[in-house]
């Protein structure tokens, strides 16, 4: 379960259109494969910052994860990109639950990121910890929880 204090930073954070920092970008397309890089570059500028923060925490606290293991961090959110919610849509639809078609489609953002990862070639462990799942579900959740 997301905390309230976690959806208020997330809110607070998302209201800023700012771009991430260049080094942070060319980090973040190290970690990933040509299809999961076009994918990454799809998200919103507020979900590639957060991306790339809970990513950071991930490493920090896993740092001998695989490179797949790190596009799992970058990309666990990417099933948002076809949702189609601006922040207040998605305040909306965290609060009513998923009520219409988009709202349904961010409510279930894990399964549809699954979906876009396995069409863009992605490794098992990738698409594993996108759908919540594996040994390092658990460290991924704490970093994207803070």
């Amino acid at each position: 379960m997301t905390s309230l204090a976690h959806l208020a930073r997330r809110f607070a954070t998302s209201l800023s259109r700012r771009e991430p920092a260049a080094d942070d970008v060319a980090w973040a397309l190290a970690q990933l494969l040509p299809g999961e890089a076009a994918l990454w570059q799809r998200m919103v500028v507020q979900d590639r910052r957060h991306s790339l923060l809970v990513a950071r925490r991930f490493v920090a606290a896993c740092p001998s994860a695989e490179r797949s293991a790190v596009a799992g961090a970058l990309l666990h959110d990417i099933g948002k990109v076809d949702c189609r919610l601006g922040t207040f849509g998605r305040v909306a639809a965290t609060i009513v639950g998923p009520r219409t078609t988009a709202f349904r489609a961010y409510h279930d953002h894990e399964r549809l990121g699954a979906d876009l990862l396995a069409a863009a070639g992605s490794d098992a462990v990738t698409i594993e910890l996108v759908q919540g799942r594996g040994p390092l579900a658990a460290a991924l959740r704490a970093a994207d929880d803070i």
